[in-house]
């Protein structure tokens, strides 16, 4: 078969954008499936709707063991938090899920899941792609943009099986300007990453995510004997800052975001003198004035 032959009207086959290659499926396997490692299996399919819904369905099934990884080239109906849609054109970031059962550590402990996923990201694309990163709470990664700050990607934690976690990733790697879903967004590539192959990008996440949980899952959950609340907070764009966390039930608080607690919380500081922490809700940065 030959890219032209391959290239039909309406076709949505591996060379139909010859800038974004298909992800080699085979070589992410032999590179990060190995005896004693976290991940277990490795699938790569061409698209589907969300990679958290499949396997979240596989987790329950019971046709999931701890450390499969569920890539698609492109998703149909990605969700973020909030029941938000996440949509990018075929294969060019980087989509998946994982599946965690850490039994090991008390329940109470895993909403430190999502913002250890965060930190795993962040430190595997700086190191990977050469590109600053940061953290907005609770799962955004931001990237800087012509000197502004972008949303580039967003992580989405589900329990699943009855005694696991899935969580899903998405990165935008190789979206243009003109491509971007709204204002705001960014890009690996717009960021000026040394490298968009996303085989590299995906085997760093995946490398850095698998060193993040073990040395979570080893200190029994514990976010400070781990060294992850201080990392966390050392990489989390949101602290210091003047935020507006709008909360269920149209409920809103602004203050100063002045610290992440043993629970993962946010922790902010009202005008009233109170400090209270936020577990769930939407944060807006806000600008000074």
């Amino acid at each position: 078969m030959t890219p032209r032959d391959a290239a039909e009207p309406n076709d949505s086959s591996r060379w139909s954008d010859l800038d974004r290659p298909p992800l080699n499926a085979t070589a992410l396997r032999k590179g990060l499936v190995r005896e004693g490692g976290l991940w277990s299996e490795v699938t790569v399919v061409p698209s589907t709707g969300s990679t958290n819904s499949d396997l979240v369905a596989l987790a329950n099934a019971g046709k999931a063991a701890e450390g499969a990884v569920l890539v698609a080239e492109e998703q149909t109906s990605g969700r973020g938090r909030l029941d938000r849609q996440w949509t990018a054109p075929a294969r060019s970031g980087l989509f998946f899920s994982v599946l965690l059962t850490p039994t090991e550590v008390p329940v109470a402990r895993w909403g430190w899941v999502p913002l250890l996923t965060g930190v795993a990201v962040a430190s595997g694309l700086s190191r990977a792609a050469g590109v600053d990163t940061a953290l907005k709470w609770p799962n955004d990664l931001l990237l800087t943009v012509g000197g502004e700050e972008r949303k580039a990607g967003g992580i989405l934690a589900e329990r699943a099986g009855g005694d696991g976690v899935v969580v899903g990733v998405g990165i935008n790697v190789t979206l243009r300007e003109d491509e971007l879903p709204v204002p705001g967004a960014g890009s690996l590539a717009l960021a000026g990453a040394v490298t968009t192959d996303r085989d590299p990008l995906l085997r760093a996440v995946l490398r850095s995510l698998e060193e993040w949980y073990g040395r979570w899952r080893s200190a029994g959950g514990d976010p400070g004997a781990s060294g992850l609340q201080e990392t966390y907070a050392a990489g989390c764009a949101t602290l210091g800052r003047r935020v507006r966390a709008e909360l269920p039930g149209d409920r809103s608080i602004t203050g100063e975001a002045v610290a992440i607690d043993g629970d993962g919380r946010l922790v902010l500081a009202t005008g009233e003198g109170v400090q209270e922490p936020v577990g769930a809700g939407d944060i807006v940065h806000l600008r000074t004035a």
